[in-house]
């Protein structure tokens, strides 16, 4: 079977869900072999990546010019040579980096699928157009593929046979950059689940007036993530990094709750792949009910307590 190199997303040293989620997809590809750009990650770590079916663990062992776009291409060019196809989760940073890679390697790209599977030698994959009101299948007539692939999109499942995830070095041949690391400074993680990758979102709108307690409580429950509307960013209630749309983060949870959101084009964009959608509004012809799986009309002051008392109460019987 063909090689197929999925690219891990490591927190702090910590391979991510959605890397898992990659090597599962990367499975019904082919051989999947996981690369790892920095310093050789934990033997705990590197045996978590075997668990989802890596047969190899190849180690570019950078420093921070790595966190280049440039450098980071360069660098998973060196050790996906011999792979037919390249997985990496599609966030801002992988979007520049599969770019790069593309053009190093003449490889075709596709970024934000949902999904990929090979169809007579090929790599399709699925994805969501235009605001999420179009589902399109791609095609990649290349002989090398790149794809960027949304969080949550595959379920996460461990290979019957663990992959020996054997950890080999790779040399490095980074370029010169135009972009040189001059200071590194550290910014606190946010608590919780990141917003790209929670399972759950519950957002909140101008419908909050500016009082996320409701939505943060909700969101802390279900063991998912506070979004935000951009009009609730931009009257300052809540910070940029929690501003789901076409401007903000794509989400795509299993569930996604949106509270007080009217539901504009901008937002739907945003999250309108979701698995289940719920919309709480006062307003009964608010568009955001147009794709609502479950729609609630009504205060969300008085919605979303008896959500949370109901759910408690379950939980606990």
């Amino acid at each position: 079977m063909s090689t197929v190199a999925v690219l891990v997303e490591a927190r702090e040293g910590v391979v991510t869900q959605p890397t898992f989620e990659a090597l599962t997809l990367a499975r019904t590809l082919g051989t999947p072999v996981a690369v790892w750009i920095g310093e050789e990650p934990a033997a705990a770590e590197a045996a978590s990546l075997g668990v989802y079916g890596a047969e190899e663990v190849r180690v570019v062992a950078v420093g921070d010019e790595a966190r280049l776009p440039a450098k980071a291409a360069a660098a998973l060019a060196d050790a996906t040579g011999d792979a037919a196809v390249v997985l990496m989760i599609s966030n801002f940073v992988n979007k520049e980096v599969a770019t790069r890679l593309a053009l190093a390697t003449g490889a075709g790209v596709v970024v934000d699928a949902a999904g990929a599977e090979l169809v007579d030698g090929h790599v399709e994959t699925m994805q969501t157009v235009f605001a999420a009101t179009w589902n399109v299948r791609t095609r990649i007539a290349t002989d090398k593929a790149i794809v960027g692939i949304r969080p949550n999109t595959t379920q996460a499942v461990p290979a019957e046979t663990p992959g020996a995830a054997i950890v080999v070095g790779v040399a490095d041949n980074l370029p010169e950059a135009r972009e040189t690391v001059v200071a590194l400074e550290p910014v606190p993680a946010p608590e919780g689940v990141p917003l790209a990758e929670a399972p759950v979102v519950v957002s909140g709108g101008r419908g909050t007036n500016g009082d996320y307690t409701l939505v943060r409580e909700l969101a802390e429950l279900l063991g998912g993530a506070v979004g935000a509307s951009r009009d609730a960013t931009d009257e300052g209630w809540i910070s940029h990094e929690h501003m789901v749309g076409q401007t903000g983060t794509t989400v795509t949870p299993a569930l996604y709750v949106a509270c007080g959101i009217s539901g504009a084009v901008h937002h739907r964009g945003g999250m309108q792949a979701s698995g289940t959608i719920v919309a709480v509004n006062i307003d009964p012809d608010a568009p955001i009910f147009e794709i609502a799986d479950f729609g609630v009309v009504g205060d969300l002051g008085d919605v979303i307590p008896q959500a949370i008392a109901r759910i408690k109460e379950v939980r606990g019987a």
